[in-house]
């Protein structure tokens, strides 16, 4: 399984840009797929995540409100809607996916804090500059 993460670029603050994660020969039932970001100089930062199959989501207060996670489970594809962009959205964005291999259904929060090597997958970024 790989991710590839695509959708990034340049654009002007209060533009907009999406974000996809694909996964190549995915085969699993009940994951999270979560986007991170960071930036130069600063800590990593998760910003959204959405869990397979009941589509639950969560946002960072950075990022609420303006942002939209969503999924397509057919084509194996999680998508970041980001609109009203700002300058310190600049960062490199990532994503990744945790199999959700117990008969639990975790809170999507803490999930955001963990470590890219706790993901069972992780992607190689898509850069993200805004431009004031």
């Amino acid at each position: 399984v790989q991710l590839v993460e695509s959708g990034g670029g340049l654009v002007q603050a209060g533009g907009s840009l999406r974000l996809s994660c694909a996964a190549s020969e995915f085969r699993f039932d009940r994951y999270v797929t979560a986007w991170f970001r960071q930036a130069p100089g600063k800590e990593r930062e998760g910003i959204a995540a959405i869990r397979t199959p009941d589509g639950a989501t969560y946002y960072a207060d950075s990022v609420k409100g303006r942002f939209t996670i969503s999924s397509d489970r057919a084509k194996n594809t999680v998508f970041l809607q980001m609109n009203s962009l700002k300058p310190e959205d600049t960062a490199l964005y990532h994503c990744g996916v945790l199999l959700l291999l117990g008969s639990g259904t975790p809170d999507l929060a803490p999930i955001l804090l963990r470590h890219p090597a706790e993901f069972d997958y992780w992607g190689q970024g898509t850069q993200v500059t805004v431009s004031s």
